[in-house]
């Protein structure tokens, strides 16, 4: 079952921000797609299966910024 949810992010502010989040995210196990989008502080994860969102909150605490939440 393939998963699609878009989280906020907050401390995004650039190109740099966005490749740095897709980075790490791309690294989870069954992620299939990641738009980082800095301008609306959102970025949105595809997977083949739902993530655990502690898994997501890791990986943008990795990249250096904070997960807020879920947008969707």
């Amino acid at each position: 079952m393939s998963s699609t949810i878009t989280y906020t992010v907050s401390g995004m502010s650039c190109g740099h921000c966005e490749k740095a989040i897709s980075e790490e995210l791309s690294a989870l196990s069954g992620v299939t797609d990641v738009a980082a989008d800095s301008k609306a502080g959102t970025v949105t994860v595809s997977s083949a299966a739902p993530l655990d969102d502690e898994q997501v909150r890791a990986a943008v605490d990795e990249a250096g910024y904070e997960l807020v939440g879920r947008s969707s």
